[in-house]
């Protein structure tokens, strides 16, 4: 049973990262799949499909050895409009260097793209 299925493909993607694979499973989700998107947008993943098992499914992501690291954020902090700088210099090596994956009214963003839109929510994950 799982408890926390972000954190699951997280680790699975870091793990595949390091170990110098070309792809890797992932369990899906809606969650799961905004999140994937927006790792593919920022270029630190290739394409991702979806893989129909019979049960839930499954993501086959393509891997670009370009992540350092990766993980969710736990517990899911709240960040106000203009808090995000202090979670940067938390969970990021550098100032734009890497991205937080942040849940806000408006969907599922990074915190450059809430700064920008004016939005606050909740940290899900970060990438770098």
């Amino acid at each position: 049973m799982r408890h926390d299925t972000l954190a699951d493909v997280m680790s699975s993607i870091k793990n595949a990262e390091k170990v110098g694979k070309k792809e890797c499973v992932t369990p899906s989700s809606n969650l799961i799949k905004e999140v994937l998107k927006l790792m593919q947008k920022e270029k630190y993943i290739g394409v991702f499909e979806f893989i129909d098992d019979g049960k839930s499914g499954k993501f086959r992501v393509e891997l670009r050895n370009r992540i350092n690291d990766c993980n969710v954020v736990k517990p899911r902090y709240s960040v106000a409009m203009g808090g995000f700088e202090k979670w940067e210099k938390r969970f990021l090596p550098a100032t734009e260097f890497g991205i937080l994956i942040v849940t806000t009214t408006k969907g599922v963003m990074t915190h450059a793209q809430a700064k920008k839109d004016h939005v606050g929510g909740k940290l899900l994950a970060y990438v770098y």
